[in-house]
């Protein structure tokens, strides 16, 4: 009996991924909770593992493709012999495969499903033209939706007949891209050029042919989004994948690399020479919603940020104070984190405004905080949230903290862990910053900025002293919270920090 291994939950809001890398193919054993694939969402990378023991008989979406939750990736028959591999004629009838001249068989190359919530894409690029030779598998072209990149294997070994749809063209789920020649003459199902008799010759048909014009290894979509807005080229980046695919940490790596010296000098150019240094490169569509619904945050809310500056003297002196013992009985490091959202916590309970969303002309008060705090990674800035911070100890909120961030650097946090948010932290003094405005997180309606610890003078009872002083910023949603509410939350957070005994004493 067959097993099915289907797309997990991928979050809320998240409908779709697309297949990066199969860990197996076709005919391999699989052991039980052995990862099979790797999907890619917007945010996060999802491995997917096997349900069951067994052999893995049937790859239903190739490497490149995009599924919606719950789709069907893949059969698990029961022991370890492998099937004999699926015939051809069955896949051609799935894309709609029709009788040509001379036994040749017409298979229409169509769109693929593209999420609930996507209803269009556009084509970006045909990597083959018309008369160019196929392999089965083998990456067609490449579509843009408002949420990922989707590329589009061939569906059979042949010739590309004709290009229905031109690059530039918006075309809906199902409709047909491309037509392919099964079977035609210049079909790369015949051995590679000079290895007729080479054993590499009976590759699986699931495997691209060394001989594909540089075509053998397809690179994860991401990354060749990540290159496309980095600017950078095949050849700059060393891909760690399976056959030497890129992924999108090699393109992170490939951008943070230090920059080669230039070998001379170049010669000065004037303002006419501006424009052949240039390089103009068109927003991916993912690029481009990206910053409408940033744009759109910042329009829809009464976004306005306030300031106040905090003495940390007794938060490092009590730290300094009970952190080896602390660690010694709850084995994590007390840090600074776990006072602030302590802090924060306070405030929300005399100020629910701030702890509030808004729905439509309803206001919508929450009687828990679960905490955002924003970790920083190597693909850029996440936010998972300690859920219930209100009623976790200082050392529940380091060891969830730790581990989050962990998780956050290995790439591993589910959506789940990303989402329900009510309030949130963001800590730019980690990377230097001394003071600035955070954004908000809709559709919360307020986030706390915290910043660099730095000694300046200040003035106490008439003397002026050196303390270790923090900026912070709240940014919060003035349809909802009005000034004064806002200025109150950020004075009782400041007090709770100056003075950690009234978190002890509520006060």
């Amino acid at each position: 009996m067959a097993t099915e291994v289907r797309v997990p939950t991928l979050g809320e809001s998240v409908s779709e991924a697309t297949v990066a890398t199969w860990f197996k193919k076709v005919g391999d054993t699989v052991a039980v909770d052995e990862m099979l694939c790797e999907l890619e969402t917007d945010k996060v990378t999802v491995e997917v593992p096997s349900p069951a023991a067994g052999t893995l008989t049937e790859i239903v979406v190739p490497e490149g493709e995009t599924v919606g939750v719950n789709a069907l990736l893949a059969q698990i028959g029961e022991g370890g012999a492998k099937p004999a591999p699926a015939a051809t004629p069955a896949k051609t009838e799935e894309t709609g495969a029709k009788a040509g001249s001379g036994g040749t068989k017409m298979v229409d190359v169509m769109v693929p499903a593209l999420g609930e919530s996507v209803s269009e894409a556009t084509v970006a690029t045909w990597f083959k033209k018309p008369g160019d030779t196929v392999a089965q598998d083998e990456m067609l072209c490449e579509l843009e939706t408002d949420k990922v990149s989707v590329e589009v294997p061939s569906p059979a070994a042949g010739v590309l007949g004709e290009i229905v749809a031109k690059e530039g063209d918006t075309v809906p789920a199902g409709a047909k891209l491309a037509v392919i020649k099964e079977g035609a003459a210049g079909s790369v199902a015949a051995p590679e050029q000079g290895a007729a008799t080479s054993p590499k010759s009976t590759a699986p048909a699931n495997e691209a042919p060394a001989g594909t014009q540089g075509k053998s290894v397809e690179d994860a979509p991401s990354a060749k989004k990540a290159m496309a807005e980095a600017g950078l080229n095949r050849d700059q980046v060393q891909g760690s994948g399976r056959d030497g695919r890129v992924m999108k940490e090699d393109v992170l790596k490939a951008m943070n690399a230090p920059k080669a010296a230039p070998s001379a000098a170049p010669r000065a150019a004037s303002p006419a020479d501006d424009a052949s240094r240039e390089e103009r490169v068109k927003m991916t569509r993912l690029r481009q919603t990206i910053a409408r619904r940033l744009k759109e945050a910042q329009n829809t809310a009464a976004m306005l940020t306030t300031y106040n500056e905090v003495d940390m003297s007794a938060i490092m002196a009590l730290r300094n104070e009970y952190k080896d013992v602390f660690e010694k009985k709850h084995k994590v490091k007390l840090g600074f984190m776990s006072f602030f959202v302590k802090a924060c916590c306070h405030a929300l309970k005399e100020v629910p405004d701030v702890n509030a969303e808004i729905d439509g002309t309803d206001v919508i008060y929450k009687n828990y905080v679960h905490m955002g705090v924003a970790v920083g990674t190597p693909s850029g800035l996440v936010v998972p949230v300690v859920r219930d911070a209100d009623q976790m100890s200082f050392a529940a909120i380091e060891k969830k903290i730790g581990e989050l961030g962990a998780r956050g650097r290995d790439g591993k946090l589910s959506m789940a862990e990303m989402q329900g948010g009510s309030f949130t932290i963001s800590n730019g003094g980690v990377y230097g910053s001394l003071m600035s405005s955070p954004i908000l997180n809709p559709p919360q309606s307020g986030i706390l900025g915290m910043h660099k610890i730095q000694e300046r003078p200040v003035v106490e009872k008439g003397q002026i002293v050196i303390r270790p002083m923090m900026y912070l910023a709240l940014s919060y949603d003035h349809r909802i919270v009005d000034g004064k509410g806002a200025v109150t939350f950020l004075v009782r957070v400041k007090e709770a920090l100056e003075d950690p005994r009234r978190l002890l004493m509520d006060l």
